[in-house]
């Protein structure tokens, strides 16, 4: 009877063993697999093109692209699906900003075109601007004139089974405390945030406070450096003071999504900055003594 229960118990064992390395690699969002390029087509002094781009990314190491465009990129955007495809980037989100009429906007109808051309389910970042006459409105006339753009985007991203994610940049709409009152006032489903470290100067005290309110609809992170002061500036990862500590929040939460890497400023050249940054998050990675994240970046 004894050595009939030894082995569901031996296999309980291996199973709970197995879940327990399950979880500790889930909690790895820092790792390098899940890193997202991100600021790295406009913000590029060497202009690279789609297959320099994908090989760039391969040679760094990063599986996931975060696509920001301007005017001049649209008509390279089936190109850049190709380019990834090709070096096995997950394409992961698409950038946008549009006003107060989405609908007459040919930029958004331009992706909009392309994601139904690839069949590409993914997240879109969006920013809202344009709206005259925002400051002068109460609250509630706010949330109602950026949440009828951002309803009719979210609407369409919906028919293409993509998601929408409000990006934090941008006078009151770029407030995360407001973000959220608008995808509470809308209840889409496909509807979240995308929180961004370097548009965080001024979030640096109340981000313990509203993160927790907004980890429900966080759908990606992306991360820089940041240094207090007054200003406070918006440096490399692991050159400032106050993101190790915004970032081990994130990272004791429940979220699990993707974690961006960015260029923008960081430096004239993509790669270069993307390799800063991610020297900065190993930096802090050390710091904390996550060697199983580490060794991912070997």
């Amino acid at each position: 009877m004894k050595r009939f229960l030894f082995f569901p118990l031996l296999a309980l064992l291996f199973l709970s063993a197995k879940s327990v390395t399950a979880q500790r690699k889930a909690k790895s969002i820092y790792a390098r697999d899940n890193l997202v390029a991100w600021c790295i087509v406009p913000f590029d002094t060497k202009n690279r093109g789609p297959v320099e781009r994908a090989e760039m990314l391969n040679q760094l190491g990063i599986t996931k692209l975060a696509y920001d465009w301007r005017e001049k990129h649209i008509p390279t955007f089936d190109e850049e699906f190709e380019a990834c495809r090709k070096n096995n980037i997950k394409f992961e989100a698409f950038w946008l900003y549009s006003g107060p009429n989405p609908e007459e906007d040919k930029g958004l109808q331009a992706v909009f075109d392309v994601l139904k051309r690839q069949k590409a389910k993914m997240q879109i970042w969006c920013m809202i601007g344009g709206i005259k006459g925002l400051d002068a409105m109460s609250e509630e006339e706010k949330i109602k004139a950026v949440a009828r753009p951002v309803q009719y985007i979210a609407d369409r991203a919906a028919e293409l089974g993509c998601t929408v994610g409000l990006y934090n940049h941008g006078g009151w709409f770029g407030e995360p405390e407001n973000q959220l009152k608008i995808i509470e006032y809308l209840k889409k489903p496909n509807l979240g945030i995308v929180y961004n470290f370097h548009h965080a100067e001024e979030h640096i005290e109340r981000f313990p406070v509203f993160f927790p309110k907004m980890l429900p609809h966080l759908m990606a992170l992306n991360l820089a450096g940041l240094k207090k002061g007054n200003p406070v500036k918006v440096v490399p990862i692991g050159q400032g003071d106050a993101e190790a500590g915004m970032m081990r929040i994130v990272q004791q939460s429940k979220y699990r999504g993707p974690i961006g890497i960015i260029n923008e400023d960081t430096a004239p050249d993509a790669e270069v900055g993307l390799r800063l940054n991610m020297d900065g998050l190993q930096k802090i990675l050390k710091s904390w003594g996550d060697t199983a994240t580490l060794k991912t970046y070997q």
